[in-house]
């Protein structure tokens, strides 16, 4: 994957292992767009990822964003490689009440062992729900 493409069968490999992932599956997290360097996710809002007040649980939103950052930076790394977050900082900007909600994340820098990807979170109508910057570290 360090070429800077994907082909097929990584693709695919990554599409697998979202499916992996038991927590996104939970919640609900698909795959919309791969590509190297970037991931776009998305989370339909359902009844359960609500809190009281009736908005998207800002957990739920946090979990879309540490999703798609993390497979963005996984295009960008070696086979053999493995990934832990070391940090995520979210900026929630609006309430996400209804829709679907679609997560973009582009790799920023990678460095011998830390990546910094950022991320940003739409509602159906294009308004920016959150912004998120990222670490992670290979293992």
């Amino acid at each position: 994957m360090k070429d800077g493409k994907l082909n097929s069968a990584q693709r695919k490999h990554i599409q697998t292992l979202l499916r992996t992932v038991r927590f996104a599956r939970l919640i609900g997290i698909e795959l919309d767009r791969i590509d190297y360097g970037s991931a776009e996710l998305f989370l339909d809002v359902r009844d359960e990822l609500r809190q009281n007040k009736g908005v998207v649980h800002g957990g739920a939103i946090a979990s879309l964003i540490d999703t798609a950052t993390a497979f963005a930076a996984i295009t960008v790394i070696g086979a053999s490689e493995r990934l832990s977050t070391v940090d995520l900082t979210i900026k929630y900007l609006h309430p996400l009440k209804a829709g679907r909600a679609a997560a973009s994340a582009k790799v920023i820098k990678t460095g011998r062992r830390l990546l910094t990807i950022s991320a940003e979170v739409v509602d159906e109508a294009g308004t920016l729900i959150a912004t998120a910057l990222s670490t992670y570290i290979k293992a």
